[in-house]
């Protein structure tokens, strides 16, 4: 490909995402990788990387907000919802933490998150009495049969 063709295919990226995506996906089959877009292909891997961390952080902060909240806020008609939120938050992390990686980066990202998890708890159950640090090791906040004993 001439150095018209490979402005064309990087100009291509800003104009029609999609088809820059179709387009180097093509690229790479063929072995052509003089034809690649290197640029933005590197900042678009860097940005699903990022991303995976992003979701995990996420289902990490929501499904201890609800762990929480089932433990903690004592209204019996919430239990069914705060149990099935749980279920569907574990099962969201379970999917992304067949990545070693990104099991990895949810032990290290645990406290921080439980931090936000326990701000956005108070603020929706207005309740003051959450553990200043994580009360749940990795393997419980993992387990599906595993919801706290009620306080």
């Amino acid at each position: 490909m001439s150095v018209i063709d490979l402005k064309a295919i990087e100009q291509l990226y800003e104009d029609d995402y999609t088809l820059w995506l179709e387009k180097t996906a093509n690229i790479l089959r063929t072995g052509d990788l003089s034809q690649l877009d290197i640029i933005h292909l590197v900042e678009e891997l860097e940005t699903l990387g990022s991303e995976q961390r992003r979701k995990v952080e996420s289902y990490l902060r929501q499904l201890l907000k609800h762990l929480l909240l089932y433990q903690y806020w004592s209204l019996p008609e919430c239990k069914n919802h705060w149990a099935m939120e749980i279920e569907n938050f574990r099962a969201e992390l379970k999917r992304l933490l067949r990545s070693r990686t990104l099991y990895n980066y949810l032990i290290s990202v645990k406290d921080e998150v439980y931090t936000e998890a326990v701000r956005q708890a108070k603020k929706k159950s207005e309740l003051k009495c959450f553990p200043e640090t994580c009360p749940y090791t990795i393997e419980q906040i993992l387990d599906l049969d595993f919801y706290p004993e009620l306080n």
